[in-house]
């Protein structure tokens, strides 16, 4: 490879970096080709990248970037980097999905929001909410009291009617 190309390499997951919300840094020795088709497969689905690079232009990239250095020294063996964008716990839940199925993925690192995790809490993880439902427990916890004031208004309505209704018979009879 030649020292250009390293460079944009270095570049393009350098960027990455700097956009993922997440990353998941994996050990994917042992997976055939077809695991690794169905892991990118689900991957895509929730939009983010699967990439495999390097370690030692991954470091490069990392160097580059503040606060990633307790990662540097997992960067051992064939490491795959999964880079969520939308939902930073949605690369989480797909390789928990995975390794459901297929035990010889290894997770080495978790990084969400710039914290840096071991990879053995992938599975507190991948239990964390989405960032959807996360947003629907919230709508939901604000629509709780407006659905109770309009409930109570309601009601306050109803028994007027019914008092009036009440009065109006009184007065016929």
């Amino acid at each position: 490879m030649k020292r250009s190309e390293k460079e944009q390499i270095i570049a393009e997951v350098k960027e990455k970096i700097e956009q993922a919300k997440s990353m998941y840094f994996a050990d994917f020795t042992g997976i055939t080709v077809e695991q690794v088709t169905e892991l990118r497969r689900e991957f895509r689905k929730s939009n983010v990248d699967y990439r495999v690079v390097k370690n030692t232009l991954v470091r490069k990239a990392l160097e580059n970037v503040a606060g990633y250095d307790k990662i540097l020294d997992k960067l051992v063996g064939h490491t795959g980097i999964a880079f969520g964008y939308d939902d930073p716990v949605a690369p989480a839940k797909i390789i928990k999905k995975f390794r459901e199925k297929h035990e010889t993925l290894k997770v080495k690192v978790c990084v969400l929001e710039k914290q840096v995790f071991d990879g053995s809490q992938l599975d507190q993880i991948a239990k964390l909410p989405s960032r959807l439902e996360m947003i629907a427990g919230i709508l939901g916890s604000i629509q709780a009291p407006i659905s109770g004031v309009v409930g109570a208004v309601g009601a306050v309505m109803r028994d007027l009617v019914n008092v009036i209704d009440a009065i109006e018979k009184k007065k016929a009879a």
